[in-house]
């Protein structure tokens, strides 16, 4: 029997193909949070989710909450109780920061460009801050593939996250998308090559 791919409906309501070496890597960054990290028990862990979701879950579909659960469970159940912890403080802090930021329709050029950036005045068109909204951008405006585009997300989210700021000028995100979006297609040209 042929199983079919099983698919993952995410936090933002897109679907993507189950990656069994992205929950690999979940539970090794979870392990390696509390000092534990070990690609063995990872691997392991994985597996178990993976058999259960094909062989027990008997769905098509599986939302992202309920693979983050399963990958809860078993580090809690198997003595991993702090990794499961680190686990929930990482996505509530992400959750958080997401929450925090806003993205302002701003061109920044020069000084009076960034002092709309302080926050006093409200601008019209602030949203908050929204890697799919990335994503959709780069698969309808650009062809690229759903995975590339997620990866790229992910980058400009990090470098977001990482400046601190709560109100982020759009015309930096554009900078940030286009530098992650020629590096990521830069290394696939290359692993063409090899």
């Amino acid at each position: 029997m042929i199983q079919t791919q099983l698919k993952v409906i995410k936090a933002d309501g897109s679907i993507e193909e189950y990656l069994h070496t992205k929950v690999m890597g979940t539970i090794n960054n979870a392990l390696g949070e509390v000092d534990q990290a070990n690609i063995d028990i990872a691997e392991q862990f994985a597996e178990v989710v993976t058999f259960f979701l094909y062989n027990q879950y008997n769905r098509r579909t599986v939302t992202s909450g309920d693979i983050f659960s399963m990958i809860k469970v078993i580090l809690a159940a198997t003595g991993y109780g702090d990794a499961a912890v680190a686990l929930s403080e990482h996505y509530f802090g992400r959750k958080l920061k997401r929450s925090r930021i806003e993205v302002v329709p701003i061109d920044v050029q020069d000084l009076t460009d960034a002092e709309l950036l302080t926050g006093s005045e409200e601008s019209t068109g602030r949203c908050r801050w929204d890697k799919s909204r990335i994503v959709g951008d780069l698969i309808a405006g650009h062809g690229v593939c759903r995975q590339t585009a997620r990866t790229i997300a992910a980058m400009v989210e990090e470098k977001v996250f990482n400046v601190g700021m709560t109100l982020v000028p759009s015309s930096l995100i554009k900078q940030l998308v286009l530098g992650d979006t020629a590096i990521v297609l830069r290394a696939q040209r290359q692993l063409q090559v090899v």
